[in-house]
């Protein structure tokens, strides 16, 4: 395995973020973590233990450029130039177009998922490209795959960050930068507790984490985790427009994201 530096991740403070930075620490991986909720970071890094010399945390809100363009800026004067970039942070939320209100849920769906992931990478590749290495990680979805009812926004934010990565990568060919589209199927996550659907093949977070490290190890371009859901996102893919309309029809529709007070 290559020899541990730093690794930035974002969304850090729950689910797959809180399991790749857990799992990076315990193999002598430095920290860089960055959250809206940074005391919840802290808090959890406390509870489990980890040196205050190995990690520190940067408060973010990707789905706004400058915040999380400053996110890694402040990274950069403080810790240096990370090997891995891991853009995390992602919301999942259902909408219905035919509501007015779920276009403004729409849009944030896609400040955060899509353009947080490109701001996340910005402030690292030019940086990167000078130095000659470095890995960037999108965490992408089987759920860009194809359109499912109820995740217009979430469906439609994760194609986009997929076709991003893609130009991203080939962009970047032969500057020793690597980008790796990382697409989870279900991950036991605060996000997927809730679905009102079967959720096949679930993994844990730590095991995403094991199986996602060995990925961006091997600087691999495109990977679905688990492979059974690379298999079935394969199959998607294939499928013409009309038989994939009957697969979906009648399936249960993600719930509609309700604001609390």
């Amino acid at each position: 395995m290559t020899k541990p530096g730093l690794v930035y991740i974002t969304g850090a403070s729950s689910g797959i973020g809180q399991a790749l930075a857990q799992h990076y620490y315990q193999r002598g991986w430095s920290l860089a973590l960055v959250a809206r909720r940074t005391q919840v970071i802290e808090q959890w890094a406390q509870s489990v233990g980890m040196d205050e010399q190995r990690y520190a945390v940067y408060e973010a809100d990707v789905s706004l450029i400058d915040s999380a363009c400053h996110a890694g800026q402040a990274c950069l004067e403080r810790q240096g130039l990370p090997d891995i970039v891991i853009a995390n942070a992602g919301i999942s939320w259902g909408v219905d177009t035919s509501l007015r209100e779920d276009l403004d849920v729409m849009q944030q769906v896609l400040a955060c998922n899509t353009m947080g992931l490109a701001a996340s990478f910005q402030p690292f590749i030019t940086p990167m490209v000078v130095r000659g290495s470095g890995r960037l990680v999108g965490i992408c979805s089987v759920a860009g795959i194809r359109g499912l009812p109820g995740h217009a926004a979430y469906s439609a934010s994760k194609a986009a960050a997929i076709s991003y990565c893609e130009s991203l990568r080939v962009e970047l060919q032969k500057t020793g930068v690597s980008v790796t589209s990382l697409l989870p199927g279900y991950i036991d996550t605060p996000l997927t507790q809730n679905n009102p659907y079967p959720m096949h093949f679930l993994l844990t977070s730590p095991e995403f984490a094991r199986r996602a490290c060995r990925v961006i190890e091997r600087k691999a371009r495109y990977v679905v985790i688990p492979w059974q859901m690379g298999i079935a996102g394969r199959v998607m893919r294939m499928l013409p427009a009309w038989i994939w309309d009957k697969v979906t029809q009648g399936k249960t529709r993600k719930p509609r994201y309700l604001k609390k007070d």
